[in-house]
Order: C-alpha cells, then sequence, then structure tokens
C-alpha cells in the first residue's frame, strides 16, 4: 500500500491535473495565476524504475507510452475526475504524517505509476515537455514541486554545514557558564534558550564579531553569487536570534537600514538576497559543490491552498524571486542535532555558533 504525507501526494496530484488541463499557467509574485500566459504541455515524463521511462502524452485522450511502447489510452476528463477526488482526499485528511489513499492507488496503478515521488537526484520533482508558443522550441525541462496543501516545507534545510561561527567580544568572566545555564522552561538540557542566552550575552555588553562558515563547501557555493554573501547572511542571523526578526523581506529591509556591507546602492541587498533565496530553490545545497546551474531548469510548480497549479518558469523569475522574498522566514532547528548555540572557548577567546534554517511562510 502506497503511504504519503500531503505534500507527497501534491506530486500525484500535479501529474493528474496538468494532464487533464494540458497546460501549465504562469503565476505572478503573489501567486496570483495570469490567465494568458501559459505553457502548453506536449507530455510529461517519469522514470520510476531506473531505465523504466513513462511518458503521457496530453490531448483529448492521454496516451502512455512505457519506454517508447504505447501502452493504454485513457481519456482527459478520467484525470480531471481523479485529479478532484484527490485534492478532496488531501485536504480532508487529518494525519499530519503519511496516510494511504486507495482510490488514487488503483488508478495510478491503471496508468503504470507505483511510485508517489519518482525518484530524483536533483531537485527536479516531474519533468515537462512544453511548448513555447513564441518561438516553437519545445523543451524538456524540470520543476521542483511545493504544496501549500500540507505543512509548510523547507527551502533551505538545517544541517551542521549551515552553521555560522561568531566570535563573541567581551569582559565578563563568568559569561560562558552564566550563558550555558539558560535552558527553556522545561530544563531539558536539549532545549536550548538560544535566545535567551543572545540576550545574557547582549545584557553583559558582548558584541558578536562573524568568525566563519563551518563549511567550507557551502561558503565557496555562495561566493558564486557574491564574495560577500556569507557576511551578509551572517548579519541577517543576528537579525533573527537577537533582534527577533523573522521574514525574509524583513531581513532585507533591516539590511537597507543599517547597511553593515556599506553600499552605496540600498538595492543591493534585495539584489543579492533574492539571488541566494533562488538560488537556494533551484539547485544549491550547502554540503555539496555547486556549478551555478538551476538543476530545476523549469522552475517551481506550487499547489495553491484552493488547488491550483501554478508554475515560476525561467521566463518570469522575477516574480519568483519576488514570491520567494516574500513567502519565506527563518527558524530555529534543533540545537542539539546541529550543534549550534553552546557558547565555547578557543585559544582564550569565546564563540558561538549560529545555525541558518529558512522555511515557506
Amino acid at each position: 500500500m502506497l503511504t504519503g504525507n500531503k505534500g507527497e501526494w501534491s506530486e500525484i496530484y500535479v501529474l493528474f491535473r496538468l494532464l487533464s488541463e494540458g497546460k501549465l499557467h504562469a503565476a505572478d509574485e503573489k501567486l496570483n495565476k495570469i490567465k494568458n500566459i501559459y505553457f502548453p504541455i506536449v507530455k510529461i515524463i517519469r522514470e520510476e524504475i531506473k531505465n523504466n521511462i513513462n511518458e503521457y502524452e496530453t490531448g483529448e485522450n492521454i496516451r502512455i507510452y512505457i519506454n517508447g511502447m504505447r501502452a493504454t489510452e485513457i481519456p482527459a476528463v478520467v484525470f480531471n475526475k481523479e485529479a478532484d477526488s484527490l485534492l478532496s482526499e488531501i485536504k480532508s485528511s487529518k494525519s499530519k504524517g503519511a496516510f494511504s489513499i486507495k482510490s488514487t492507488e488503483r488508478f495510478m496503478n491503471k496508468i503504470n505509476c507505483f511510485k508517489i515521488s519518482a525518484p530524483s537526484k536533483d531537485k527536479t520533482d516531474i519533468n515537462i515537455r512544453i511548448l513555447d508558443i513564441n518561438t516553437g522550441y519545445s523543451p524538456t525541462v524540470g520543476f521542483s514541486i511545493k504544496s501549500e496543501l500540507g505543512s509548510a516545507p523547507t527551502l533551505l534545510n538545517a544541517g551542521k554545514t549551515t552553521n555560522f561561527t561568531y566570535k563573541i567580544i567581551h569582559k565578563h568572566q563568568d559569561l560562558l557558564k552564566e550563558t550555558n545555564e539558560i535552558y527553556k522552561a522545561s530544563g531539558n538540557k536539549n532545549h536550548i534558550n538560544i535566545r535567551g542566552r543572545i540576550s545574557k550575552i547582549v545584557e553583559k555588553k558582548g558584541i558578536f564579531e562573524f568568525y566563519a562558515m563551518d563549511c567550507d563547501t557551502f561558503k565557496n557555493n555562495l561566493v558564486l553569487i557574491d564574495s560577500n554573501m556569507d557576511k551578509i547572511l551572517s548579519h541577517t542571523l543576528l537579525y533573527y536570534y537577537r533582534d527577533g526578526v523573522i521574514n525574509c523581506r524583513d531581513m532585507v529591509k533591516k539590511l537597507e537600514e543599517t547597511n553593515p556591507m556599506g553600499y552605496i546602492n540600498m538595492y543591493t541587498y534585495k539584489y543579492k538576497y533574492r539571488k541566494f533565496l533562488t538560488a537556494i530553490a533551484l539547485g544549491m545545497r550547502p554540503a555539496t559543490e555547486w556549478d551555478g546551474l538551476d538543476e530545476a531548469n523549469g522552475g517551481y510548480i506550487i499547489v495553491t491552498k484552493e488547488g491550483d497549479v501554478l508554475a515560476y518558469h525561467i521566463y518570469n523569475r522575477n516574480y519568483f524571486e519576488e514570491y520567494l522574498l516574500n513567502n519565506t522566514k527563518y527558524e530555529t532547528a534543533s540545537t542539539s542535532r546541529h550543534k549550534f548555540g553552546m557558547i565555547f572557548e578557543k585559544d582564550g577567546e569565546t564563540f558561538i555558533r549560529l545555525n541558518l534554517q529558512i522555511r515557506f511562510v
């Protein structure tokens, strides 16, 4: 029996809905459908098992090919009905984890679809051959899928690779001891009150000085965007943990207000930060050397709360960048798992690690 969470079932929903409609509508920066901008779909391609290619050609009837051999044909209206049914099941489910949908699984078996998520080595969740009505060109491009039907997904997952180390300049003799004794109300030593610790450091007139990123690969990846990107992000982490700024758009406003890099053109922060969010969304991973190319070379597909399937394609990249800026926020990951939030000493100096994780709102 197949099981998946709401986000995973949304991938199958996208498959059904796009095949039934035969086109992929574009979205503006506020995730509204742009009715007169869409990309006709020629076919959707899935490789569920290595070297086993399923092709779903659009039309009044959906023609299904397996490794180039025609297998079956099913009316598009059936896909539309199955999409409506699946959407209703996803919306009505009370489960916060994985669940099964027997009726959808039965239909999936009919169309030779046996996995909820097609395996992927990169950020591509679905491959679509689209028709560029302006040029007649028909490329096959990959899209990453995000769904608003379930819990908000992460954009940048936390890890030890996303830790930033800061030197603390201070004169308080017992700062390390007093700060490291601050935990959340539960008293559980796995539950660090990191904002409480930061407040203690500020109270004792400690000054945070960015020292280094813990992962050289992540730092080197950021250099492709800008040589100062690590320093810019280090300031935003202090805005989050020290000053309580949460939303990414507010991070940019704070950067513009304080201008820590001394830029003359205040649009510089917004420009660089949007490029950073887009790089993370389309291909960059902290622990993997990045060549600057988009893995999801088509863009992003968003399933809205209403069930619309909308796309940010490379043609409307500005809308996509603005969408990311408007709909993401910082959050605190597990301090025990990712080893941050503890003050430590090295060579007679005091340090603390802060972690970067970004989630959709």
